[in-house]
């Protein structure tokens, strides 16, 4: 004990890890694809959180359709993939260390039993065995390609449920962003001439909502373009179908990291 701090054991068991799957390290096009909710798993030593089997399957612990759709991506460009091997419940890869949602105690309607009350040695022993690593995957990801003389796109990866808090959410597409509005800005520009997908400027979800810090921690502070990408999940719902919204997808992504308002990077003509 350190400074009055309990130690906690360690929540994942040596067959379960790693935490972080990378996929494509040494892709060549200018993109880093991430995704930080792409798993519903939860480890042995957590006893499922306290939650359903239905539960755990909902977009509740996981963003439904995206690792699917972010690896047909990834492909598409030859392009690096960062994704998160466990819940989004367990630790939440895409929110600041100190928001209190980092480890939900409730998302939507349902209760987290196994993320009630826990203390600050526990938040911390989850941020260092299932953040840390991701993070430091990421960052090392990111930097490889800078130091080889590239600016790579952030693209974070996402999906949203139809229906939230019983209210129907009539965008299929949203394309979100913080401060940098760039590629943002050349992806809406085209959007639903290029996917035919209802399209919406930071929706269902904002900046407001904490759900930009990937693109806070990894892409901003390196000056790289960047944008965060959340589709309705009843638009990829089986592979037939999540390959048709990838395909529209990667239209639109090589019209956007085109745009002349962005640094030329040579990756509008990867995967075509």
């Amino acid at each position: 004990m350190l400074g009055g701090e309990r130690l906690v054991e360690p929540i994942l068991a040596t067959a379960e890890g790693p935490v972080v799957d990378v996929v494509n390290a040494d892709g060549g096009a200018e993109i880093v694809f991430v995704c930080e909710h792409a798993a519903r798993a939860i480890p042995t030593a957590l006893a499922t959180l306290g939650l359903s089997e239905a539960e755990r399957a909902s977009h509740v612990a996981w963003d439904i359709g995206a690792l699917s759709l972010a690896r047909n991506l990834s492909k598409a460009f030859d392009a690096p993939l960062v994704a998160a091997r466990f819940s989004r419940l367990v630790y939440d890869c895409n929110r600041a260390p100190e928001a209190l949602d980092a480890v939900p105690e409730r998302s939507e309607t349902i209760e987290i039993p196994g993320n009630i009350g826990l203390d600050a040695a526990a938040r911390a022993g989850r941020l260092k065995e299932f953040y840390t690593p991701f993070e430091s995957a990421l960052a090392r990801i990111i930097d490889t390609k800078i130091a080889r003389g590239e600016s790579p796109a952030i693209i974070s990866v996402h999906s949203f449920t139809p229906t939230y808090f019983g209210a129907r959410r009539d965008v299929e597409l949203g394309i979100l962003h913080d401060s940098d509005t760039r590629l943002a800005d050349a992806l809406l520009a085209q959007a639903v001439s290029l996917t035919g997908l209802r399209s919406q400027r930071n929706a269902p979800y904002g900046p407001a909502d904490g759900v930009t810090h990937t693109l806070l921690t990894h892409a901003l502070p390196r000056g790289l373009p960047n944008v965060m990408l959340e589709i309705r999940n009843d638009q990829i719902s089986d592979m037939p179908a999540c390959q048709r919204v990838a395909a529209a997808l990667a239209r639109l992504l090589r019209h956007g990291v085109s745009s002349p308002t962005l640094s030329p990077r040579g990756v509008a003509a990867a995967g075509a």
